[in-house]
């Protein structure tokens, strides 16, 4: 059964596929923690090659890599990491929808702006109250009866 993530009408990924693509790792996590952090490797670092991925397009591969130069590294890869959780099978789970997040959003194309122009009846509007509050400014001042 094959899970598939919509991305746009004419764009779909393969999440399987995607899937067998990553590569994570477990690392010993940094900070406070005591003897826990010590010696159990929760910290979780996926990877992932974008010029090496089968699943994915020339088109969607040029649009990743240019939404999301900062995140990858001179080796062409994605690189995610996560240790907020204290289990490694939690932290996993969270890097994988991060991931998957970030795709989508990277390869969602946003809707072509229409350029429309004010109706009449608001432009009119506009300038009345640009009128009225220069009118109403107007008032505020002093008279000079001399």
């Amino acid at each position: 059964m094959r899970f598939w993530l919509p991305l746009s009408k004419n764009h779909l990924l393969d999440k399987e596929t995607i899937l067998q693509e990553l590569q994570c790792k477990a690392v010993r996590s940094s900070g406070p923690g005591g003897q826990h952090v010590n010696k159990v490797s929760t910290k979780v670092v996926l990877a992932f090659d974008i010029e090496g991925s089968k699943s994915l397009s020339r088109p969607q591969k040029e649009r990743i890599l240019q939404k999301l130069a900062n995140r990858i590294n001179k080796d062409r890869q994605l690189v995610l990491q996560c240790d907020e959780r204290r289990s490694q099978l939690k932290n996993k789970e969270l890097v994988i929808t991060r991931f998957f997040q970030l795709l989508e959003e990277a390869l969602t194309v946003p809707k072509k702006r229409k350029k429309t122009k004010p109706s009449k009846t608001a432009t009119e509007k506009r300038l009345k109250a640009k009128k009225k509050a220069s009118q109403k400014k107007l008032d505020r001042r002093k008279l000079d009866f001399e």
